[in-house]
Parts: C-alpha cells; structure tokens; sequence
C-alpha cells in the first residue's frame, strides 16, 4: 500500500503541490523566527562580550522597581545594561584601584544624545538607542580607525553612525548633551568588534560626560581591569578583594557575572520576541493544515470508486487509513524541507534589510542539524495530523462503493450545530468573565477566591479560542443560509452564471464552510486587531479629553526635556501655567501597611526593605491645572498640598498600598516619611508614585533627576486663537532644542496612538501570511472541485455555456467563498474584540470602537482574493476539452 500510496502522489502532483506550499510557508515561518532569534542573539552575545571585557564591575547594591529604571541622569551604563540599579560614586576609583591586583578602575558614564547630521537634521534611529559615552582610550573594545580620541569639545563616532550623519573627522556639527545644544567638531572615527545594530555612539572625553551625566559624581558602574603583571586572573578573588573596600550600597562581581546577567536579560527579552512570532507561526500552520484537511478530504472524496475498488481486492481498511497517511507524509516532509530553506533565505533578506535601514547585525544565522530534523518533522507532523479525518473517511468506504457511480451523500450538519453553539456560547461566558475581572477596581471583584485569581488575559485567549473553534464547527451548519443570502445579488444581476455558482458553493455546505474557513480564521484576527487599533485611537482621545486640563504639552523624543527648554517655556508671554513633571531615583520602604496583594508578585512591600523605586514631582497644583486623573481612594489634590504621597493603581495594588500606610522616601538624614493619602487611576501618569516638588527635591539628588514632560496653560479664558498664538511662540522658543515638541491635546492623543499604530502594523503585516495561504486553499478547493466536476462542466460546454461563461462561474464561486469566510471572520473577531475594553482597562483601552470604514475595506479585499484564487482554477476548467470532459469516467 505505501507503493500505491507514492504512485498516487506521483499521479497526482498538481493536486498536492499547493498542500505543500502551505506547508512551506508554515515551516518557513517557524524556521524564520528560530533563526531571527538566534540571530539577534548571536549579535546582542558578541556586543555583550565586546563591550563588558573588564574583569570585575563595580555597581549598586539595590536593584530599581518601577516603570522606567534610572530616568535620571547618568542611567543606562556605559554599555548600556547597568541601568536596573542604584547608583555608585565615581571617587571609589581611587579606593578600587589601591586593591592588590587592580590596574584600573574607571568611571562608566553614559546618557542620550542627539546627533545632529551633515544636512542640519537630527539623526533618528527606528529603536535602537543614541548614547554619548566617556571614552576611555585605553578599553580594548574600541578601536580608533581615524583621527584622535576626543578632547573637550569634541566627538568620536562609530563607524556607522559617522556614515548614517555623513561627518567626517573634522567636521563640525552639533549634538544634544543633558538636553543642551552643544557645537563640537568631529576628532574622529572609531570602531567596535559587534556591529552597533542600528545605535548611534558617540564618545565624548570622560570630563565632560560626568559634568553632563553625572555631575554629583553618582555613576551606574566601574569598570575594573586587573594588573597585566598579575598573572592569570581569579576574577572571584578579585571582585572579593575590591567588595571589601567598598561601602554599603556598593558591590562588586566579576566580568563573567555582569556578561551573564547581560544574556540573561536579552534572552528575556528575546524569548518574548520569539513567542510573540511563533505564536504567528502557529496560526499560519493552523490555517495551512485547514487546507491539507480539505485537500486530503476532497481526494477521497474524488478516489471513492478507487479505494472502494482496492478494499474489494483484498486492502485492509488500516492499510487504505495508512495510505492516505503516506501520502500526507509525504506532502509534510517535502513541504518541510523547503520550507527550511525558505526559513533560512527569509532570516537572510530581512538582515539584509535591516543593513540598509541602518540596522546592521553581526550575529550569524544559526541553522543546524537538529533545527533543520524538528522543521521538517514539524511539516510532517502538522501534515499527518491534518489527514487523519479524512484518512479515516477513506477506510471506512465499503466495498460495495466501487459497483455505484454515484458519491456517498453529504451527512447532515445537525450534530455540528450543536457543537457550534455550545462552544460559542461557553466561549462568550468565558469572555464576559475576563472582561468583568479585567475592567474592576477591586483586588476581589467576584469574592471567589479561585475565579479573583484567574488571569484576564488567560481567559481572554480561551474565551477567543473556544469562540473561533465554535463558528469553525458550526459554519457548515449556517453556510447554506449565508451563501444564498450573499448570492442573492449576483443571481439577479448574472443570471445565468450566479445561479450556477450559487448551486454549486451550497451544494456542499461542508466543503465550502472547510474551504473558507482558513481564510475566516486570518480575517477574524485582522478585525480584531482593526478593533484593538480603532479602539486604542478613540480611548486615547477619550483619555487626553477627560484627563489633560492643559492646553499644550511640551514634550521631547530623548524623553528628557532640558532645563533649558523650560525655562524658554515659562519665559514664554502668555504661559500663565508652566506645570513640570520630573522622574526621579528614590528609595522607598514600608513603614507602616503595605501587606501585599497575594499572587500579585507585589512582594517588594512585604519585606519592609528599601527598594529604588521611580518617583515622580509635580507642583502642588498639578491636578488642578495639568491633569485630572481618576481618584480611586483619597483626594490628590489634598495629598500633594499635605506633602503626603499619590500612589498610582497598579503600584497600589502590586505592593498592597492602601491609603493611610506610611513609606519612607530616602537614605539616612534626609529620608523622608511620608502617607499615602491618595490612590489614583490614569494612563497619563507612567510613574507609581508622586510627591510635592519639594519632597522630591529632599528625596531625589537633583543630578539625578530629569524633567519628562511639561504642561502648559494660558491664561483663564483665553480663546482658541490666544492659545494656538501660544502655541507658536513655545514653538520658536524650543526650536533651538532640535527634540523638543509642543503639542495640542489632539496632537497629543495621535502621538501616543501612533505608538500603538506602529505594533499594530507589524501585526498586520505577521497575519497577511495567514491571509496568503487562505488563498492557496481557496485555489486548491476550486481546483479540486473542477477536477470532481469535470463531467458536469462538460456538459454544461456542451449545451453552449462557452469558456467566458465558465470562467464567471468559478470567479463567482470563489468570491462567494471567500466573502464567507470574511463575513463570518469579521463577525468573530469584532464579538471577541468587544471584551478587549474590560481586559486591556489597565492599559488604557477603555473605550470600544468598531472600524466600519475598514470592515468594507476588508469585505473589497475579500472579493479581490476571491478573484485572484479563481484565475488558475478557471483557466484549467475552460481548457478542458468537451468530449473528453463528458465520457470522463
């Protein structure tokens, strides 16, 4: 039987090659992400290793909780992964490199910068970072191709960045440090062994770095590098030498250590990159075994008299099941094989890419034996598995079957009825559930313990699983009724032809429903993703509405206005109220309270401990004038005038912070004890906790603290036009600040829904996969079809339909599917969508909004699809010849 099984895929190879492509495809997307990873890996590894090469690194003791570690200056490292801890003084220099064993200890310095390029624009990178750094001359991961290390008033570039500005050694141009425009002139040019990935780094001399970034002398890290007359290095007896000279909030661990946590970090970082894509990739072999599913049912169904014939020769039904299976087996293994080699061609073009962006990654493509076994086992697996019904199908034809020239009837669609409705319905109770628990303020909405734990976001994934799985059950049961519906127009306004297709996509409800319901899958997660951008767009502008009481909002791409900037700003005539917000760096400890909501992972308040915490300081006033955020508990405004602390939600609830609890906001004789006197709820406010200008200014050293954002207001009662006059002299008076915007409130609510837009496109772009292979099945199904109908299609030629005819027919057929499969997509993805509100409330998705405007533009989308899949199936049906069409047996 497997000879018989080979012969039938050799027969029959145009009948598979599209199943095979779908595998491909599948394959080459786990590939592809695989060794996307590794390659992002392999480059973050050669930086990590090139960049921290001392031997023992000096950094603080305490690690940072909040939203953004380290938002003041000197965070971030001089390589870039300290900044998840307090900071140290650079004077411990002197005392490290008295160590026995030491040779050097120096100053890591580093912070952001602007570079301003050869055509006076600023250099703009699309992630990565721009870092001024303190050069060190003497650090062997950099090497100077040209010119001279800088002196003050000068810049070194690396390599690619000089290229991307267009500057040259000599050059004079103009860069952005702390915040302030500074004219330097380029020394030189230098290099690293890692490519830099798209970061712009700029060294500047280690003078002017610690009076930018750290002019109270606190750095993220020392670097330390043993005596090179000392022989083999024990970097643990080193680093224990250097911690015993070293004060409390000080420690010391070793080069291989800092490397490590290093990797451990970026591997966190990328497992979730990795996650996210596979979780595409997934979808894609989803949607690819629906169309080996319907490939392999509609050959058995086209081979009855064949099988039938074979089991009355004597075949076993588990020999006619296997054969099937080989032949799936077979469609997997080749499928999987390409589809590695597409995988591996894929990584390579998006490197390449990536290069002309400016993005260049020198990690290698890792793609061995055992990536290339489990891709095209996966191919096989997917394949196999998806050919199992239908093999299943093929045993159980009688004997008999091969004496009969009609096929078995299509079974009735009760029983999946019911199916479909059961699971919808469970689907629906479980998304109501994760919206209720997700959308409440309380830590126990429910008072059910065991339902209060449950996560939101689990739930919503399985509240949207049992929801698809259901319409995908139930479709057959409704396609009859949807696709006369659909049809209704094309059969007034193409008779003949649109009867005919009508007749022939609700003959088979099964069929078709399988057929349409790859592309049902990849339509409803484009709408629910068009939900998530629509909704994201209109909650945001509900947010900035409500909650923004200024009129304009200055604002700065490096996240950091400078000191100059605000100043020009409250200069500014007619800013009546100039309302700053500055991030901080404090630690925080429990006094008093703060017991911890259980399972929340909010244990950092329960040990009673001081943890570096982000704090926020505003005016007084700030809730008066600048925002107006949602009060849960207490009254902000009150709080700030008390001096006493604003806790934001989700901090409150992760550190079990309820109003009346002290904390403690500082070190030694500055420490600061303060109530929480308010809990409040906004997506405006990144920061979980805000005190009084003035607190913060005794918690938080002031080199350490940075402004963020600045609101501004006009006088009470000044119109549209003073306020838009207003506008424009912020303008001219930030000009000279290069990163510095100022926004109205609508330009305010399209920048943080830009935010949004530019993930959400990337989501379009992973499901359009989806999208393609939906096609293929489509084309597949109508292929088959025709070769199943071939007989009928040539006695329709034969009473005068002509080729033109025919191929309206099929194009009909193939829109109608596919506006199926699109109709019922976009109904599941808007009713999941519709739970996202209560789920996605702590992120700000508040509001529900339906995209209408892009539901019609995805129902033309659909019948372009449909069209495109009905090109080849329609030119094979008018190519067949009429005589041969009607004595087919």
């Amino acid at each position: 039987m497997i000879r018989v099984a080979l012969r039938g895929v050799r027969a029959h190879v145009v009948r598979f090659v599209l199943s095979v492509l779908a595998v491909t495809l599948g394959v080459a997307f786990v590939v592809g992400t695989f060794a996307f990873r590794g390659m992002l890996s392999s480059t973050f590894d050669d930086i990590i290793a090139t960049t921290l090469t001392a031997d023992v690194y000096v950094r603080g003791s305490q690690e940072v909780t909040g939203d953004a570690a380290g938002p003041g200056g000197g965070g971030g490292g001089g390589n870039g992964f300290a900044g998840d801890r307090t900071l140290v003084p650079a004077d411990l220099a002197a005392d490290v490199e008295a160590v026995d064993g030491v040779a050097r200890a120096v100053p890591d310095v580093s912070g952001p910068v602007v570079l301003v390029a050869a055509d006076g624009t600023a250099v703009v990178t699309t992630g990565p970072p721009s870092t001024a750094f303190s050069v060190d001359p003497e650090d062997p991961s950099l090497t100077l191709l040209d010119g001279a290390w800088p002196a003050a008033g000068e810049i070194v570039l690396e390599q690619s960045a000089a290229e991307t500005a267009g500057l040259t050694t000599g050059d004079e141009t103009t860069v952005v440090l702390g915040g302030e425009p500074t004219p330097v002139t380029v020394s030189g040019v230098f290099g690293i062994e890692a490519a830099a990935a798209g970061a712009v780094l700029v060294g500047i001399d280690g003078e002017t770095a610690r009076a930018v970034y750290a002019p109270d002398g606190m750095v993220p890290q020392l670097s330390v590098w043993s005596s090179p007359t000392s022989g083999e290095v024990d970097e643990d007896a080193l680093a224990e030498r250097v911690g015993d000279v070293l004060p409390d909030g000080a420690e010391a661990v070793t080069g291989e250590q800092a490397r490590a946590e290093a990797s451990e970090a970026v591997e966190e970082v990328l497992g979730f990159v990795e996650t996210f894509l596979l979780v595409f990739a997934a979808i894609a072999l989803f949607v690819g075994a629906f169309i080996i599913a319907n490939t392999f049912a509609m050959s058995v169904r086209e081979r009855l008299r064949e099988l039938a014939l074979l089991r009355a020769l004597g075949a076993s039904p588990g020999q006619v099941f296997s054969s099937v299976l080989v032949q799936a087996l077979v469609v997997g293994l080749v499928g999987g094989g390409i589809g590695v080699l597409a995988g591996a061609g894929l990584v390579r073009v998006i490197r390449w890419g990536l290069a002309l962006a400016g993005m260049e990654f020198s990690g290698r493509v890792p793609l061995g034996a055992p990536q290339v076994v489990a891709a095209v086992g996966l191919g096989a697996v997917v394949s196999v598995l998806a050919a199992v019904l239908p093999a299943r199908r093929a045993a159980a034809i009688p004997p008999v079957q091969a004496m009969r020239d009609d096929v078995a009837p299509d079974r009735g669609t009760g029983v999946r009825a019911v199916g479909g409705i059961v699971l919808v319905a469970a689907g629906a109770g479980v998304l109501w559930l994760a919206s209720s628990l997700g959308s409440s303020v309380a830590d126990a909405p429910t008072g059910w313990a065991w339902v209060d734990d449950l996560s939101p976001r689990v739930l919503l994934g399985v509240g949207a699983g049992l929801v698809l799985v259901g319409v995908l059950v139930g479709s057959p049961a409704v396609a009859r009724g949807v696709l006369t519906v659909l049809a209704w127009p094309l059969v007034v306004a193409l008779r003949p032809l649109g009867r005919l297709a009508r007749g022939n996509v609700t003959r088979n409800p099964r069929r078709t429903a399988s057929t349409a319901g790859a592309l049902l899958i990849g339509m409803a997660l484009v709408s629910v993703t068009g939900v998530i951008a629509a909704s994201t767009q209109a909650s945001v502008r509900s947010i900035v509405e409500n909650e923004v009481r200024a009129d304009l909002v200055v604002d700065s791409a490096t996240l950091v206005v400078p000191e100059g900037a605000v100043e020009a700003v409250a200069a500014t005539p007619g800013a009546a109220v100039v309302d700053t917000v500055r991030l901080g760096l404090a630690s925080v400890a429990t006094v008093g309270g703060g017991t911890g909501a259980e399972g929340s992972g909010g244990d950092a308040a329960d040990d009673g401990e001081p943890h570096g915490t982000d704090v926020a300081g505003v005016p007084a006033g700030f809730f008066d004038t600048a925002l107006d955020p949602v009060a849960l508990a207490g009254d902000p405004t009150a709080t700030l005038e008390a001096g006493d602390v604003v806790v934001h939600r989700r901090t409150a609830r992760e550190r079990g912070w309820e109003v009346g609890d002290t904390l403690r906001l500082g070190e030694g004789a500055a420490a600061v004890e303060a109530r929480v006197g308010a809990v409040i709820d906004s997506q405006l406010v990144g920061t979980g906790i805000l005190v009084r200008d003035d607190v913060f200014d005794a918690v938080v050293p002031a080199a350490q603290a940075s402004v963020r954002i600045v609101y501004v207001s006009a006088a009470e009662g000044a119109s549209a036009a003073e306020v838009e006059d207003l506008r424009a002299a912020l303008t001219t008076a930030v000009e000279p600040f290069l990163v510095v915007t100022v926004l109205d409130r609508e330009e305010t609510a399209s920048a943080f829904a830009d935010q949004v837009n530019q993930v959400l496109v990337i989501l379009y772009a992973l499901l359009a996969l989806s999208i393609v292979i939906a096609l293929l099945g489509i084309v597949n199904t109508l292929a088959l079809s025709i070769i199943e109908r071939t007989r009928e299609i040539g006695l329709l030629r034969a009473v005068g339909l002509g080729r033109l005819q025919l191929a309206g027919v099929i194009a009909i057929e193939s829109v109608l599917t596919a506006v199926y499969g699109t109709v019922l997509g976009v109904a599941t993805g808007i009713g999941i969508g519709a739970a996202l509100p209560g789920v996605l409330a702590d992120e700000g998705l508040s509001t529900l909004a339906v995209p209408w405007g892009q539901v019609l533009a995805i129902l033309g989308v659909a019948v372009v699809i449909g069209l495109v899949a009905s090109v080849w199936p329609a030119i094979r049906a008018a190519r067949l010849p009429v005589l041969d069409a009607v004595t087919v047996d």
